[in-house]
């Protein structure tokens, strides 16, 4: 899958499952620049056993790697979905400083949202920083549950159907 947007002022991006080890080198080079450089995630909590069997996704433009993304699925997820197996977990969402409000985001979440239909899933949840529901909730995406914390940072389960 690969499908390509434009961002305004920024120009042409694509968004593709990662393929390969430098696609997947990518992914965790966005996701150590967002979540353990500026949000201050503990990195040996940032990357885990779940990372070897997921799907990810990557943004990249002219400029680089953009932004990355994952999806979990089958016994993987359960923990994540209430033990639903008919719904993925999507995770790991971060977009570069330099490319947020450029429609990444979204479109890197569309992508997994189509990788979990290719699976035959019927919904995807994540747990979103509580900062960003506005952003889930526009996609479509239902806060559901308590607020928990996660590496220290506050977020809520959220669910929608793909």
């Amino acid at each position: 899958m690969t499908a390509s947007a434009t961002a305004e002022g920024f120009g042409a991006f694509t968004v593709r499952v990662a393929a390969g080890p430098a696609d997947l080198e990518a992914c965790f080079a966005v996701r150590k620049e967002v979540f353990v450089v500026e949000q201050g995630v503990p990195e040996e909590i940032e990357y885990d056993a779940y990372d070897a069997g997921a799907v990810h996704v990557l943004a990249f433009g002219a400029a680089g790697p953009l932004g990355t993304g994952r999806l979990l699925h089958g016994p993987a997820a359960l923990d994540r979905t209430g033990g639903d197996a008919s719904v993925g977990s999507l995770g790991r969402l971060a977009v570069t400083g330099a490319a947020r409000g450029l429609g990444v985001g979204a479109a890197l979440v569309r992508a997994i949202e189509g990788e979990a239909r290719r699976l035959g899933l019927a919904a995807v949840d994540l747990h979103a920083q509580t900062q960003a529901t506005g952003f889930y909730e526009r996609l479509g995406y239902a806060a559901y549950g308590p607020e928990f914390l996660d590496a220290g940072m506050p977020h809520v389960a959220m669910r929608r159907a793909v």
